[in-house]
């Protein structure tokens, strides 16, 4: 059998590689939409999970098509979106080789369990990254009380 591509292709696709069990058990925003500096900051992404696939018996409304104004059965996927809570806001600036990181601002108020996820080790840990960094006199700082 000297073609073996053709009497046996392969099954599936090499990008999907390596198949696997996920690591973690939730997903990351792996794009972002093109930010407007002209608009005020918010969200740009929402995180979701997909939770499973049901089928829905919808009535078509295509004109000009054979199944218009009939009932057809369609899958579709289920996407649970849980409550999100902001726990903290990242500065970007541009760079010439992309995005970089600029501050990261986190909130006050905080409980531990959920300062455990930004830690490797946490008992090991200094948790200084929780610290707010005071300057040595108050009159170095530009305080607008106005």
């Amino acid at each position: 059998m000297s073609h073996r591509k053709f009497s046996a292709p392969r099954h599936g696709s090499l990008g999907f590689l390596p198949r696997k069990r996920r690591s973690r058990h939730h997903g990351k925003v792996k794009s972002f939409p093109k930010d407007d500096p002209s608009k005020p900051v918010h969200l740009t992404a929402f995180l979701g999970y997909k939770a499973g696939m049901t089928h829905i018996v919808r009535e078509v409304d295509r004109p000009g098509s054979k199944v218009n104004k009939k009932e057809v059965v369609e899958a579709v996927t289920i996407v649970e979106m849980p409550p999100m809570v902001v726990v903290g806001i990242a500065g970007y600036v541009e760079t010439p080789r992309g995005l970089r990181t600029f501050k990261t601002v986190f909130a006050e108020h905080m409980g531990d369990e959920c300062k455990r996820r930004f830690y490797k080790n946490w008992h090991k840990s200094k948790k200084k990254i929780y610290l707010c960094n005071k300057p040595a006199h108050p009159a170095l700082v530009p305080w607008n009380l106005k």
